[in-house]
């Protein structure tokens, strides 16, 4: 702990439990005034199961199960009172920051109760799983809800304040699925590319005011992390594989995943003085790896030169040796 942050104010969204709370404990430890946010009261629960689905479990993986999401629970208020525990500042705030006059109200919080706000964590999220030609309106609504809309909601009303203050950190989680997966949930995938395209939007605008925006994609043990566990014994033997047929996905999950707080210490960095020049990036965060994705350039070029357009004939002779020299279908391939 090196109280980098102190003097600084701090809202996380989604920070009753897991990731986001391993977030607002690690501002505070920094020095941070946190202001702490989930919908509701008590743990959310599971996003993707219901009790009938895991009760299909066999009792001695039901009982872990249980076991381990009990000690997972928590909400905007119990997290705010281990900030307090430990010596540091924090207020809780429930409600849903896809509401934007909710979102509103969530900043003023900050405002209220510590005078400013100067770093935004959104991690707030949810998602579902379905194959595309069988997702419903209704999945898809309520994941891009919250990603992208929610985090414009958070960052449209914190971001006046910001440029008043010229100064101002605003970091906001996505999630690999934003490059496409080969889990099925294409909603999640748009609700995380909303957020990368979001985020370098207003790193862009708002780099004359010393703000920055940039995305992280954590790895980490969460709530869903277990559902994911636990998955394939459940709703995927029963009605659908929740994964392309390319990609083994079993149980035993979440040995290998480690915990929430590993993620925390690079947002410290990120929303601090020392990070001052980074903005519009994306990073990858887990465990004691910390990846940082290449922006997208033009790989492979076709020019035709002379004042026609391109004919069929054309392409189907050029394509092939110039523009998809080298290439690797990504959909055929995906991250690999």
């Amino acid at each position: 702990m090196s109280n980098v942050l102190e003097g600084k104010v701090a809202v996380v969204t989604g920070s009753g439990q897991g990731i986001g709370r391993a977030i607002a404990i690690g501002l505070a430890k920094e020095g941070a005034k946190v202001v702490t946010n989930n919908r509701k009261r008590g743990s959310t629960g599971s996003q993707m199961l219901t009790d009938a689905q895991i009760k299909k479990l066999d009792k001695k993986k039901r009982e872990w199960f249980e076991k381990e999401t009990a000690a997972l629970s928590g909400d905007a208020e119990t997290t705010a009172q281990a900030i307090k525990k430990m010596g540091g500042e924090a207020a809780p705030f429930f409600g849903d920051i896809a509401d934007f006059q909710v979102a509103g109200e969530l900043i003023k919080t900050a405002i209220d109760n510590f005078g400013k706000i100067d770093i935004l964590v959104n991690v707030a999220g949810g998602f579902g799983f379905s194959p595309f030609e069988k997702m419903t309106e209704e999945l898809f609504d309520k994941v891009t809800r919250t990603k992208p809309k929610g985090y414009f909601n958070t960052m449209r009303h914190a971001v006046p304040y910001m440029i008043e203050q010229k100064w101002g950190r605003i970091i906001n989680a996505t999630s690999r699925a934003w490059q496409g997966d080969t889990i099925k949930h294409a909603e999640y995938c748009t609700a995380n590319a909303g957020v990368v395209g979001l985020t370098k939007a207003v790193a862009i605008e708002m780099w004359k005011y010393n703000i920055t925006a940039n995305c992280f994609s954590p790895f980490a043990k969460t709530r869903s992390a277990y559902d994911l566990d636990v998955y394939p014994a459940t709703v995927a033997k029963e009605d659908i594989p929740f994964v392309s047929e390319n990609m083994a996905f079993g149980e035993g999950f979440i040995n290998f995943t480690p915990t929430p707080d590993y993620v925390a210490p690079f947002v410290c960095y990120l929303a601090s003085d020392a990070a001052a020049n980074v903005s519009g990036s994306i990073f990858t965060l887990g465990g004691n790896t910390i990846s940082m994705y290449s922006e997208s350039i033009h790989s492979n070029n076709l020019t035709k030169f002379d004042s026609k357009p391109w004919t069929m004939e054309e392409l189907v002779q050029q394509a092939p040796r110039g523009l998809f020299a080298g290439y690797k279908n990504p959909a055929a391939n995906p991250f690999g």
